[in-house]
């Protein structure tokens, strides 16, 4: 899956996706959401929710459902998840937000080593028997597979005063 190379931009020696794994993650569920191709996506979870998209869900495995006990509609989640459409080797990107090119690392890019995406969302929904959790919005492609849910604590997920 070659999305091209931008002028300023560095290609990573070895790609990652290429490359037996030492992490071995298993996805819990997949990410629904009404963009179907890249270029359909918001860019951020802001733009997600400006276009107030309806159906958004994640739809959490048979095996992994019991994790969901304890959480509840109105809760706000992290949930991460694997960007697998993303390219993997690109180490200096020049996004066409910038001047010029920058560090993988100080983008929110998807263009990473590990193409993992973090987001907080609020769930509007939870049918702990089928394992839908309807939440508020996502910039996730439909089908993107879904790392892990951790509730979002605002007493200890605040940077220090």
């Amino acid at each position: 899956m070659s999305h091209g190379k931008r002028e300023g931009e560095v290609v990573a020696a070895i790609d990652p996706a290429h490359i037996p794994g030492d992490a071995h993650v298993v996805f819990i569920g997949h990410i629904r959401s009404p963009w179907r191709e890249r270029s359909d996506c918001p860019k951020n979870l802001r733009q997600a929710r400006e276009r107030a998209p309806q159906g958004c869900r994640l739809e959490i495995g048979e095996t992994w459902r019991p994790g969901l006990s304890g959480l509840e509609a109105g809760q706000w989640i992290n949930m991460l998840y694997w960007m697998h459409e993303a390219r993997r080797d690109i180490l200096i990107q020049h996004p066409r937000h910038r001047d010029a090119p920058t560090g993988a690392f100080s983008l929110r890019s998807p263009v990473r080593p590990n193409p993992i995406a973090l987001a907080l969302v609020q769930i509007t929904s939870l049918d702990l028997a089928t394992g839908i959790v309807g939440i508020d919005a996502t910039d996730a492609l439909d089908g993107t597979p879904l790392l892990d849910i951790k509730p979002h604590l605002p007493t200890i997920d605040l940077p220090p005063a």
